[in-house]
């Protein structure tokens, strides 16, 4: 028989599950997409019983391919983090949709708090930013438009958790609510030190203790599976980490001072800093990266909120591309951007901004500009970015970055990832599976299981495909980096 570790990615438009062999060969790959919902402009909202019909399919299909005589030893989940979602204890089901990261339709409330002075004891309690980004401002503000929710939370029936809160509760039949500390510290009322739920925070909030999941370690016991179709009883959850996170496992991330950026729907940047939570300076957000065998490991981390989303806007919005993987060619056609600068502030600017106010802008435009030049300055937006935040982290850390480990959809396209390490001055390394994200979950569920001892099964795993060296001069980079800057501050 062939023990598999199933890896449920749960993302932001689709969920990806994997099939990984105690030899840390991948067997089987799947996405299944899932629609978004945006009932008013600047709102995003997601169905949480498509989330689980999505997760449901591409793990009927995983294990319907799985070879014979293979069974599941266990199952690791990563999943977007931000993400709110209340739902009914006793039926699992939800108890309204959920509001994605995305959503902006808290920056009043995020206004009012900062403004009454809060931000600075919820970033030395919790290593974030008053921002709507996270999912404290949401439950808060559910609970605060809807009395008859807000009654059945008081009542005890309807409880919180983020993505993967929502799926341990569907897999285990409703027996488990649980999250990890990961998952945790991204939702403005987890103490980042003490690793618990902060009392004063969740009374600022106004969200009840008692509609909170457990707070775990990342690998270890989540609970087993009960009442599915596609898995026998019993099969043990043991391994849980939000999707940046286990990207920085999954990419072997251990040093301090290593980093690796995720390019997606956004870009997200985070920065190993060890053992102690580093409070930045420079606007960034100090978070759990992974708590092992009772050691807590944190990380600064900076998020571009649209990276990938601007390419499908080129695509859906413009017209500009037929489909995505299309822009590579197109921007290669032109030796530069013609000075064309894109800020692509389509949902606000996030760190080291923070103005979920700030719209689009192109700038730089001339009778010589053409949609070559636009799709370079797409790409180009997705590279100043990630610089602006290792820049910072560089600052806070005081730790200067040696190299740059990329990932996700985007990190496929050479010409965004050579100019990534023109504009950084520093090397970027892609790795062979791009996918480290759902890499991360497994090796997590491999060590839960005790399948693996130690992350040294990672190391063992890694595999770099290309090195993109940086050809910028130092005058080069600081002219173009100085045009950015300029556009930014139009914004």
């Amino acid at each position: 028989m062939h023990d598999v570790i199933l890896a449920i990615d749960q993302g932001t438009t689709g969920t990806t599950v994997l099939a990984l062999t105690q030899d840390l060969e991948v067997i089987g790959r799947t996405n299944v997409e899932f629609r978004q919902i945006y009932p008013r402009p600047g709102w995003v909202e997601h169905d949480p019983n498509d989330i689980w019909l999505s997760t449901v399919r591409a793990c009927q299909q995983i294990v319907a391919g799985l070879p014979y005589g293979s069974r599941v030893a266990s199952i690791g989940i990563t999943n977007q983090r931000e993400t709110a979602v209340l739902w009914d204890r006793k039926l699992v089901e939800p108890a309204c949709n959920a509001i994605v990261w995305q959503d902006r339709r808290t920056a009043p409330d995020c206004d009012r708090l900062r403004k009454q002075g809060h931000e600075k004891q919820v970033q030395k309690t919790t290593g974030l930013l008053l921002d709507p980004y996270f999912s404290g401002t949401k439950v808060s503000w559910l609970l605060k438009n809807d009395s008859t929710l807000a009654r059945r939370v008081r009542e005890g029936r309807v409880v919180f958790g983020t993505v993967d809160s929502w799926l341990i509760a569907k897999l285990t039949q409703g027996h488990v609510h649980a999250t990890d500390y990961s998952n945790a510290s991204r939702t403005l009322f987890f103490n980042l030190r003490e690793l618990r739920w902060d009392r004063d925070l969740l009374k600022l909030f106004h969200v009840p203790y008692t509609m909170l999941p457990e707070a775990r370690p990342n690998a270890g016991d989540f609970g087993t599976t009960k009442g599915l179709d596609f898995l026998p009883d019993g099969t043990p959850i043991t391994g849980v980490a939000g999707d940046q996170q286990a990207a920085l496992f999954g990419q072997a991330c251990f040093e301090v001072g290593s980093a690796k950026s995720t390019y997606g729907t956004g870009a997200f940047v985070l920065l190993n800093t060890g053992k102690k939570p580093i409070v930045s300076k420079h606007r960034m957000l100090t978070t759990i990266a992974w708590n092992l065998a009772g050691e807590t490991t944190y990380a600064l981390e900076g998020s571009a909120f649209i990276a990938g989303a601007a390419v499908q806007w080129l695509r859906d919005g413009l017209g500009l591309i037929a489909s995505a993987p299309e822009i590579e060619a197109l921007a290669a056609s032109v030796p530069d951007s013609g000075e064309v600068s894109f800020v692509p502030a389509l949902t606000g600017l996030g760190a080291p901004h923070w103005r979920p106010e700030a719209r689009g802008m192109i700038t730089g435009i001339s009778r010589g500009t053409t949609k070559a030049h636009l799709a370079r300055a797409t790409l180009e937006a997705m590279a100043f970015q990630v610089c602006d935040l290792l820049t910072a982290m560089e600052k806070d850390s005081g730790v200067r970055l040696k190299e740059l480990k990329a990932d996700g959809g985007a990190a496929v396209n050479n010409l965004l990832m050579q100019f990534q390490a023109d504009i950084l001055g520093r090397k970027v390394i892609r790795p062979r599976l791009i996918e480290t994200t759902g890499m991360g979950a497994a090796f997590l569920a491999g060590i839960g299981a005790g399948i693996w001892r130690d992350s040294s099964a990672v190391r063992r795993a890694w595999k770099k495909d290309t090195d993109f060296v940086p050809r910028f001069s130092t005058r080069e980079r600081r002219v173009r980096l100085e045009r950015w800057h300029d556009a930014v501050r139009r914004v």
